[in-house]
């Protein structure tokens, strides 16, 4: 269904997770893949060495989103190596959980700043290419925190709600230049996030889901390749949630 071939996308937070399995799955569908990653280096060049002689380019640059200069240097270093980029998926995101009462400014501030503020940064450096190119796809990775709350996740549901925002604004601004901005929301989803949630917490969240099952990073994945192909042309500025209908 999908065809990325010529195609190039750039995914934040490439290196592991629901980052991993859309650059995977777009190198796959025949699309070359940058992918910026902080710390997993050996994550990184196992990625590389998978897709090495596949006949699609897969490399990665290690980056710090928050970081407006280490930014800037991957992605020129980017357009230097590909020659263009046509997607653009800002994945990355930590976490750093607390109630409000107890939460430290540090961990108010690094959340908003690696997943708000980085998606600015990642964004500003290629919005020109894409509209001198009068063409791209940008996909923002949002979350249903970010639409419904989570307790114990104040900033990082502020700043997921805040890429809501941010996507629906930029829309406005670029669909006239044929360049679409959407978001994807994830529910719970099968990551290393998940890991820290005991199995009793698990059972009770699987009830709570009317699919009766936590999703897999490859349903993020197909809905990443949806929005980046041609058939969402006429999409833009929309949230697209995948979470077994949890928040329906």
């Amino acid at each position: 269904m999908f065809d990325f071939t010529g195609k190039t996308a750039v995914v934040t937070g490439g290196s592991r997770g629901i980052g991993r399995a859309i650059a995977e799955n777009f190198a796959s569908h025949g699309a070359n893949v940058a992918f910026i990653y902080g710390s997993s280096k050996g994550r990184a060049e196992e990625l590389e060495a998978k897709y090495a002689g596949s006949g699609v380019q897969v490399k990665g640059y290690c980056a710090d989103v928050s970081d407006i200069e280490s930014i800037k240097a991957a992605a020129k270093q980017i357009l230097s190596d590909f020659g263009k980029v046509d997607i653009l998926v800002n994945n990355a995101g930590i976490t750093k959980d607390g109630y409000m009462m107890l939460m430290s400014g540090d961990n108010w501030g690094k959340v908003i700043e690696v997943n708000l503020t980085g998606a600015f940064n990642v964004t500003k450096q290629f919005l020109t290419h894409f509209i001198g190119n009068r063409s791209g796809k940008i996909i923002n990775m949002t979350s249903v925190g970010g639409i419904a709350g989570m307790a114990g996740q104040t900033n990082y549901s502020a700043s997921k709600a805040g890429l809501i925002g941010f996507t629906k604004s930029l829309s406005k601004e670029v669909a006239g230049k044929n360049i679409n901005v959407n978001a994807i929301a994830p529910g719970y989803i099968l990551t290393e996030m998940l890991d820290t949630i005991p199995d009793k917490m698990k059972e009770k969240i699987i009830k709570d889901i009317p699919a009766s099952r936590i999703g897999d990073v490859d349903d993020i994945a197909n809905a990443a390749m949806f929005l980046a192909s041609d058939c969402s042309g006429y999409i833009n500025g929309q949230v697209l949630v995948v979470d077994g209908g949890l928040t329906a």
